[in-house]
């Protein structure tokens, strides 16, 4: 087997396993806001916020005292 053999096979394994990481979020705040993330957002950082992006791409910086819940989409 040759290289060109080999890469497309490869190439669509490795394509599959990365669109298998994200884990749609929802993000619910104590007055009932809620945000859709791609991914789970970073757990609460040294100066006591939550980091994400929302669907749209948006930066969200809430203080962790504002979350509500945290939660995978259903």
């Amino acid at each position: 087997m040759n290289f060109k053999t080999l890469f497309m096979p490869m190439t669509v394994v490795a394509l599959m396993a990365l669109a298998g990481c994200s884990t749609p979020t929802v993000v619910t705040l104590q007055n009932g806001t809620q945000y859709l993330t791609k991914d789970m957002p970073k757990t609460k950082s040294e100066d006591g916020f939550y980091e994400f992006r929302d669907i749209s791409g948006a930066k969200i910086r809430v203080k962790a005292d504002e979350v509500a819940t945290v939660r995978k989409e259903d």
